[in-house]
């Protein structure tokens, strides 16, 4: 009886011994969770993982739009120095130039340029010579138009002396307009540079056509008078020649008896 009873015994104690190993067995196979508790904190690893990912991304957009900021401000930087206009302006100098030139060709003598005016001279100077007025008004009529050929020639060499005078204020435009392209800042600073460098040129051309015009003036009007004075010279021949008009010989005593 005593035997059996230690026998129970012992089996409730090796039972017992059993359950603490397996409950110790389980205790070291089950994982630990995945956070930790420091004065209070706890910390959870994967939480942290996360939390550092999110930041990460959002300085990363930060960082783009600040890229996206830098590159609005560099394009509308652009922009205005694009709309930025020229500093240097020829233009004043350049209409200056052209109203001298204007001046001197409204200096024109005798015969101005104007279509109406030299109409009406050229047909009473040259085309309609009358050759039955006198030997005088044919004299007279010879004179104008040689004054006329003269003067012409004179309009034209003071237009070519105010060409020639446009061409140093000419070089300095040329010069300014030069120096503001190479220095130009913007499309529209360079554009501009290329429109008052059009605008030189034309002033040239003014110029050339003035002096071309003004020669060509001289040397029409001294072709038309040598063409008139072929004509009267014909009938003053003519009249020289004519009998009983003409040359009639006269005896002359040259020397005294």
């Amino acid at each position: 009886m005593k035997s059996s009873h230690m026998k129970r015994a012992g089996l409730r104690h090796a039972l017992a011994t059993a359950a603490a190993i397996l409950s110790l067995t389980a205790t070291v196979l089950v994982p630990a969770p995945a956070y930790a508790q420091f004065g209070g904190i706890v910390y959870d690893p994967s939480n942290y993982a996360q939390n550092v990912l999110t930041a990460a991304r959002s300085l990363e957009q930060i960082n783009n739009q600040i890229r996206a900021l830098q590159n609005q401000a560099t394009s509308l930087v652009n922009e205005a120095r694009n709309l930025a206009t020229l500093p240097t302006s020829v233009l004043a100098p350049l209409q200056q130039q052209i109203t001298q030139t204007q001046a001197l060709l409204g200096q024109a003598q005798r015969m101005a340029y104007n279509v109406q005016a030299i109409q009406t001279e050229f047909a009473r100077q040259y085309k309609s010579t009358d050759l039955t007025a006198s030997q005088r008004t044919m004299v007279e009529s010879a004179e104008g138009r040689w004054q006329n050929s003269v003067s012409a020639f004179e309009d034209a060499l003071k237009v070519q002396a105010g060409a020639v005078a446009n061409i140093e204020g000419t070089r300095n435009a040329v010069n300014d307009l030069v120096t503001a392209s190479q220095s130009a800042t913007g499309a529209l600073q360079a554009a501009q540079a290329g429109n008052q460098l059009l605008a030189v040129q034309s002033q040239q051309l003014t110029d050339l056509i003035a002096s071309v015009t003004a020669m060509g003036r001289a040397q029409t009007l001294d072709a038309a008078s040598s063409a008139a004075a072929k004509a009267q010279a014909r009938e003053q021949l003519r009249r020289f020649l004519a009998p009983g008009r003409g040359y009639v010989a006269t005896s002359v005593q040259m020397f005294r008896n």
